[in-house]
């Protein structure tokens, strides 16, 4: 247990943290009441030790979306190696009136915390569909429980960050520059930081945010705003004079053109290069008709990249490129960190080596710990069987380009508490991202109604399914 002093009040409703800053040391108290207070039943009924699988996934895709980019699991292995409560955390949860009758155990387990379970999961950066597990918890009951909130927030915004940007990447192909400018929309200070991992690690270039690049070992990426050309400009005289007072200090930077007249700012941009007095390696354009102004930028600029931003997403690179658009790179933020939500849950599966399920209608699950048998035919995938992990299965084949190779997606990544997969490196799972992606068909791919592949279910669990489903 954790001992040293931390700001955390005993008495909530008496004193506030305005600045609501997390740590590490937080994450174990970033948790829905029910998950504590369904621990501590557990721990009363005396069924906080018995041995407990919970899946996550998700019943369905977000509208127009044929497939998912599983992301968000070195965070998830990191706050489970990491899982323990501090004292202050204890002593602030017995000051709760909710807990006045938590049997004493309780507390003995959160002072003794210590995750020991293990953990299953596909890797990141790989395509997964409905029903189909991104990961598996076996733990003790009350720690399979306990994690789910952050387990879920993780995994979920990581994956929809990853999927946006797979597909921008699908959209855009393989040359374009894409570049995340998310920081200012994202959905808090942390979710900025995951949501530029996740971009980068499903194959955008780099990212502006500063904290994210840095800690990734990467080159933060970005050009200037409006408010520079007009302060230097009204200060200086004019935007010619902002621009060349930036490439003073940033010699050959991206200049942002469109603040005033952008074909104008052009025209004067292309008789200084003609002239030799600057170097301009790149020009963004932020507003505008992007498909015109993008032609009239490159005839007056033929060798500088240009650059588009502004709530692009995937349909609008479509449209750009459908409609002839000169533009070689995009800023993408708020419709990649933003956006329909991934709607990931978290479901108990086996408990004591008894399978079981929810029949709720309409919210209905699989029971039993599942695998994921994905069959390939040269590079392409042409099924998804889940099946249970018990369940007697053919030995994985290595193919020859001809065969049907069969992959079993669901890997051990933790045990006993300890993870046994290394963190990999962003550019890995990039390029396994890129490999799912083009694994799929076209018709899987296609941003509007794309269509819904098909997630087979063996002859065992299907048994299994109609056999737990008329029981009471």
């Amino acid at each position: 247990m954790r001992t040293h002093p931390e700001h955390l009040s005993c008495k909530p409703q008496e004193a506030e943290d305005q600045q609501l800053t997390l740590t590490c040391e937080d994450n174990n108290l970033l948790t829905d009441l029910y998950e504590l207070t369904m621990a501590a039943c557990y721990a009363g009924e005396q069924l906080d030790q018995q041995w407990a699988s919970f899946e996550l996934f998700t019943r369905r895709l977000p509208e127009n979306y044929g497939y998912l980019i599983a992301m968000g699991l070195a965070q998830a292995l990191d706050y489970l190696e990491k899982f323990q409560f501090s004292r202050a955390q204890i002593e602030a949860l017995r000051s709760l009136k909710i807990f006045a009758h938590a049997p004493k155990n309780f507390w003995l387990l959160l002072e003794n915390a210590k995750f020991r379970g293990n953990v299953w999961a596909v890797p990141e950066g790989t395509a997964i569909f409905p029903n189909e597990p991104l990961l598996r918890v076996e733990a003790p009951l009350w720690q399979a429980q306990i994690v789910e909130t952050f387990l879920l927030n993780t995994l979920n915004y990581q994956t929809l960050i990853a999927t946006r940007a797979a597909r921008l990447r699908d959209v855009a192909g393989s040359k374009a520059k894409l570049l995340e400018f998310g920081t200012r929309r994202a959905f808090s200070p942390q979710a900025s930081v995951w949501a530029a991992r996740a971009a980068l690690a499903a194959g955008l270039d780099a990212t502006s945010n500063v904290l994210a690049a840095l800690k990734l070992g990467r080159e933060p990426v970005g050009t200037m705003a409006h408010s520079l050309v007009m302060a230097v400009g009204a200060l200086e005289g004019g935007e010619d004079e902002a621009f060349a007072a930036f490439h003073r200090h940033f010699p050959g930077a991206t200049l942002l053109i469109d603040t005033y007249n952008t074909v104008e700012a052009a025209q004067r941009l292309a008789e200084k290069v003609k002239r030799g007095e600057m170097e301009l390696k790149g020009v963004r354009l932020d507003s505008g008709d992007l498909v015109q102004l993008s032609q009239q930028v490159r005839s007056l600029l033929p060798g500088v990249a240009i650059f588009a931003s502004g709530d692009i997403d995937e349909w609008e690179i479509a449209r750009l490129k459908a409609e002839g658009a000169e533009i070689d790179g995009y800023g993408l933020g708020t419709k990649l960190v933003t956006g329909t939500p991934v709607n990931g849950v978290y479901k108990l599966v086996e408990v004591d080596s008894h399978p079981v399920m929810k029949k709720s209608s309409g919210k209905g699950t699989y029971p039993g710990r599942k695998q994921i048998i994905r069959k390939f035919k040269q590079g392409q995938i042409q099924s998804d069987c889940l099946v249970l992990v018990d369940q007697e299965r053919s030995q994985v084949s290595s193919g020859n380009g001809q065969s049907i190779d069969r992959v079993e997606l669901m890997q051990l990544v933790m045990k006993q508490g300890e993870r046994i997969l290394s963190p990999e490196a962003l550019d890995v799972i990039a390029k396994r991202t890129a490999a799912s992606v083009a694994s799929l068909s076209s018709e899987v791919r296609r941003l509007d109604d794309p269509i819904l592949f098909e997630v087979e279910v063996s002859e065992a669990l299907q048994e299994l399914t109609e056999c737990l489903s008329h029981q009471d």
